[in-house]
């Protein structure tokens, strides 16, 4: 573990400014900031700057021994090298997101293509029988903060069987190496009227006590140098 906390941003919006799940993020960051000032954040803007899909070659570059790998193939996974380094360096992991036709944006799984790697990420052994992957990494914390035109999509909401964003995140953080997560997200984005008003202002109001909640997750592991983290109350 570094002693510089370091927070792993993942925005997925092809929007810029006009993003609610950017705006998040940035909001997020402000209040990690407030309490843990010395702390590392990498952004990553995948909405607007793609990463390449899995080809052929780039699935036989992952499978050559990386001693054996050509130029060519070194060359061709050079996105997924950084961005598996960036994942492992990062302490907590923040994914916002829309949601996009009920499930997650291209860019997204595109990044977590490039990310979940065999040898770097999780390994596989026959084994292990029905359940071959395990994760190789560890402890991470993640959040994830979204934006959706309709609602419903949580708990017992009236489209919870639509929503395939959220149980995939879920899903593949488990190689990411998450322990702990949260969620937090606006709907009714579409209608633009005050539910969606009030669905914006519970979610930022939100975002500090999840700020909280993952400091203190941490501090009862004594994982991250908390003693200067700061409090709004502080």
């Amino acid at each position: 573990m570094n002693n510089t906390p370091t927070v792993l941003i993942i925005n997925a919006s092809p929007r810029g400014e006009r993003s609610l799940s950017r705006e998040m993020a940035s909001y997020f960051e402000e209040n990690w900031l407030t309490r843990l000032p010395d702390s590392k954040i990498i952004v990553k803007n995948v909405g607007t700057e793609p990463p390449p899909f899995v080809s052929e070659a780039w699935i036989a570059a992952v499978f050559t021994p990386p001693e054996q790998r050509s130029a060519t193939q070194r060359k061709l996974l050079e996105y997924s090298d950084q961005a598996i380094s960036e994942l492992k360096a990062a302490d907590t992991l923040v994914i916002a997101t829309p949601m996009h036709n009920y499930g997650v944006p291209a860019a997204l799984k595109a990044w977590v293509d490039q990310v979940v790697r065999i040898g770097e990420i999780f390994s596989f052994d026959l084994e292990r029988g029905d359940f071959p992957l395990e994760p190789i990494l560890s402890g991470k914390r993640m959040v994830t903060l979204t934006s959706s035109g309709e609602f419903g999509f949580t708990g017992n909401g009236i489209r919870a069987d639509w929503n395939h964003l959220h149980p995939h995140i879920e899903v593949v953080s488990r190689y990411f190496g998450v322990s702990h997560s949260w969620q937090q997200g606006i709907e009714y984005q579409e209608f633009g009227d005050k539910r969606f008003e009030d669905s914006k202002a519970k979610s930022f109001a939100a975002i500090p006590v999840i700020v909280d909640e993952v400091l203190s997750s941490f501090d009862r592991e004594k994982r991250l140098p908390l003693a200067n983290a700061k409090t709004l109350e502080g």
